[in-house]
């Protein structure tokens, strides 16, 4: 039997719950866990860095730095999390798109061993529309932020 999951006492997701409510796998799934979350208002995702990430191969070889676009990319997903979580068991399944990125900006390389915290803040929602702000943080410095926008809709 399914669970209100915006009204659990629950404070965080491990892996096996996110793939619950998220439809990335490995090697795409880029958080690990999902902490502090406040059902409708915010979360952070955590992504444990390793050397043995398949795009550290090519991005670069001898000087391994995660990709831009892939914090993005835990930052929508984190953001996605809490909008499931928020929303209830209903909206397991769905899908949750961008819809634009505008602010972002990269501090700090993030390398393998760090431990990437990405906290997701809801600007606002109206209907199946969400706006998020978000900053990744390495040992507290700010590595990465963005404002950014998703919808959520069915599987087709």
């Amino acid at each position: 039997m399914a669970m209100d999951v915006a009204s659990e006492t629950a404070t965080d997701m491990d892996t096996m719950r996110l793939m619950e409510v998220l439809p990335h796998r490995y090697p795409f799934l880029m958080i690990d866990r999902l902490v502090d979350i406040i059902a409708n208002v915010s979360a952070t995702g955590i992504k444990n860095v390793t050397v043995n990430e398949p795009y550290f191969q090519g991005h670069f070889p001898g000087q391994p730095v995660m990709p831009g676009v892939l914090i993005i990319e835990a930052m929508a997903q984190t953001s996605a999390a809490l909008v499931v979580h928020s929303m209830g068991p209903h909206a397991e399944g769905k899908l949750v798109y961008f819809m634009s990125i505008e602010s972002a900006r990269f501090r700090k390389p993030v390398v393998p061993g760090d431990r990437l915290n990405v906290h997701v803040t809801k600007e606002r929602s109206r209907g199946n529309v969400w706006k998020f702000r978000a900053e990744a943080k390495v040992d507290g410095v700010v590595v990465a932020e963005a404002t950014y926008s998703a919808m959520i809709l069915d599987k087709e």
